[in-house]
């Protein structure tokens, strides 16, 4: 749906669809306006309703299960220092409306009237990605059987609830985490794979392409690449 550049529409999503993982390119804020869904992303999986606020950064990935009464939601261009996260505002019809005049305007609304928190779900494949995200050397196998699970069903319960695998998961919160640290890394790239927990650079350049369809020096400040050793 393309949308004027002057007002912010609403999506609208009927009962039961679901929309297989996909991925934002820019960084923007969800704004639920009524019904309700579940999102199983890079932040986890958690149950978003009327008024519930889903800060996204840029390049993120997530499927989307809508409930028995759909949803509707609308898209509101990211705040610059507003973070990544999840809340509530409590006059989600107040945002609509000014988001009809200027998407900016609504934005800074939500971000001077969110609260934070909201309903995430606590099952297993829940517990694997937040360990996914924190522990880049994390092992499947050692986690499963610590959990008492089978690592076979566990890789495929995983992808179930969020779409993708437990490896690919992992080396997309890597990919990110790269992307993010970029345009400020002093050191070369070899050294940025490192810290990022990548194999080797080559490793690091071919995941940053997969995601962005660019190389990690398009990322790169122009002072940072000037200061940087060659071998980077």
């Amino acid at each position: 749906m393309k949308h004027s550049p002057h007002h912010a529409a609403i999506d609208r999503h009927p009962a039961g669809e679901t929309l297989p993982r996909h991925r934002h390119v820019r960084g923007y804020i969800a704004l639920v306006v009524g019904g309700d869904y579940e999102e199983a992303g890079d932040q986890g999986r958690l149950v978003a309703y009327a008024g519930t606020v889903v800060a996204h950064g840029d390049w993120t990935a997530h499927q989307d299960r809508f409930g028995l009464r759909g949803a509707q939601v609308v898209n509101l261009p990211a705040v610059p220092g507003f973070a990544a996260g999840v809340g509530q505002i409590d006059d989600p019809d107040h945002a609509v409306r000014l988001a009809e005049r200027d998407p900016v305007a609504a934005a800074i609304y939500v971000c001077d009237n969110f609260r934070s928190g909201v309903e995430r779900r606590d099952d297993w494949p829940d517990l694997l990605a937040g360990a996914l995200a924190a522990d880049p050397d994390l092992t499947l196998g050692h986690w499963a059987e610590a959990m008492g699970l089978d690592p076979a069903s566990v890789s495929r319960g995983f992808a179930r609830a969020y779409g993708v695998t437990p490896k690919r998961f992992r080396l997309e919160a890597r990919t990110r985490g790269a992307l993010a640290a970029l345009p400020s890394w002093r050191g070369s790239l070899a050294d940025l794979a490192a810290d990022q927990g990548f194999a080797d650079q080559a490793h690091l350049a071919r995941s940053v392409v997969a995601m962005t369809g660019m190389p990690p020096v398009r990322f790169r400040a122009k002072s940072v690449q000037a200061a940087a050793p060659p071998r980077g």
